[in-house]
């Protein structure tokens, strides 16, 4: 009767490990193996012997190991006990050759993308430094040229003049821009001096700073500030990306349109817009456009400058301030992009109910 009790849980004991997924076997208290499933069995053909299974491991424990045909399997050994008592333990063995392979795959795959991410940089970097130089020349021979001394001008060499200037400025731009988004890559992220900034002083400043490109594109600019309390921020930087909204603005808006730029607190927050009447941006690239190099279509096929950059050196500048920069549609078909920053800071605030 005890015997065929035994035989019944030992029946069930290896239907248990037929069932399992990996080699197996299960080990008594004595260190003798009691059963081992099929897989374990064929395994055992590759180097696994279940005469050879360790003894007295009474812990859980992990291994890979490396089988004489060349592949790999994993081991596991989980003890099994029962109200404290030490019953013995199960071994599972699982070949883990092919994720390994993969995994060695993937390891020289990411070399060689920082590698070439490195050279990338460095090519960026060397690139722009040696445009840098030229540009510099002719933007001081511009200004050599526009003095007095030199001779008087025509309408027509100043308005010449004023295009070779223009443009040279712009390339500067985008040099800048190549720099600073290599610099962010190589270090990932950038440094920030945060200091108490006066919102309506920053948004005056930088509407003055593109009042000439603004009004060279035919475009009337407004600003509306509400008062409120001291944003803790990077002025220098915030002040970049506002540049950098006006200068789309301008660039993609119609000659006789308007740009808005708004601005009050919601909470615990900073909320500035800036909005055009211009081509605006497909709702579908409204999340793309934050990409390095990635610009909408009717941007594109427009024939208007510009590389894609701006809008991602942007949004990280905001999402340091623990802010965020979304675009939309303005009222009058534009774009209208919002930025909300945190009052206190980055990490000093807790997020409003939408």
């Amino acid at each position: 009767m005890v015997s065929g009790e035994d035989d019944r849980w030992r029946t069930l004991l290896e239907a248990l490990l037929e069932a399992l997924p990996a080699g197996a076997a299960v080990q008594g208290p004595d260190d003798r193996v009691l059963a081992a499933n099929r897989r374990f069995t064929r395994m055992s053909g590759a180097g696994i012997r279940a005469g050879e299974i360790p003894a007295r491991h009474h812990v859980h424990r992990t291994a890979e190991l490396p089988l004489p045909d060349g592949r790999t399997v994993r081991r596991v050994i989980e003890p099994l006990r029962h109200e404290g008592a030490y019953l013995g333990a199960l071994w599972t063995y699982e070949d883990v050759t092919e994720r390994k392979r993969r995994e060695r795959d993937l390891e020289r795959d990411n070399v060689a993308l920082t590698e070439l991410a490195r050279q990338r940089n460095a090519f960026t970097a060397a690139a722009s430094h040696e445009l840098r130089t030229p540009l510099t020349s002719v933007i001081s021979f511009c200004e050599l040229l526009t003095d007095p001394s030199f001779g008087t001008l025509t309408d027509e060499q100043s308005s010449f003049l004023d295009a070779i200037r223009r443009n040279a400025d712009r390339m500067q731009r985008v040099i800048a821009d190549l720099l600073l988004t290599t610099r962010m890559r190589a270090t990932s992220g950038l440094e920030l001096e945060f200091g108490d900034v006066e919102v309506d002083r920053m948004l005056q400043d930088a509407v003055l700073d593109r009042m000439s490109t603004t009004q060279e594109a035919g475009l009337f600019t407004v600003l509306e500030c509400a008062p409120g309390p001291l944003l803790r921020g990077d002025r220098h930087r915030l002040q970049n990306v506002l540049a950098n909204l006006l200068e789309n603005a301008a660039k993609y808006t119609p000659a006789g349109g308007r740009i808005s730029v708004t601005a009050a607190p919601r909470g615990e927050f900073w909320e500035i817009e800036v909005a055009d009447t211009g081509i605006g941006v497909p709702e579908e690239f409204r999340d793309e456009i934050f990409n390095g190099f990635v610009r909408a279509p009717n941007a594109r096929t427009g024939e208007y400058p510009g590389t894609g950059l701006g809008l991602a050196i942007s949004r990280t500048i905001v999402r340091l301030h623990d802010g965020t920069i979304t675009v939309g549609e303005a009222p009058e078909g534009g774009a209208a992009f919002l930025i909300r920053l945190p009052v206190a800071g980055p990490g000093e605030h807790e997020e409003a109910d939408a």
